[in-house]
């Protein structure tokens, strides 16, 4: 594989994990108020995720049931 196909391949795959993440972090909101928790808890939820991405969602599925 030369540099260019590399390079694509990095951004690609670049590209997936931030839409990804993104997913992540609206459906998690979504969930907090469809649960009836309160719009705070949820943005709260929301930016938990927004920085700490692997351990965030860990964390709101471990609470997410209380």
């Amino acid at each position: 594989m030369d540099l260019r196909g590399a390079i694509i391949t990095f951004i690609v795959f670049t590209v997936l994990l931030s839409l990804l993440h993104i997913v992540i972090c609206i459906w998690s909101y979504r969930d907090c108020l469809r649960r009836g928790k309160s719009k705070e808890y949820a943005f709260i939820v929301l930016f938990g995720l927004l920085f700490f991405p692997i351990i965030g969602l860990i964390v709101y599925l471990v609470i997410r049931k209380y």
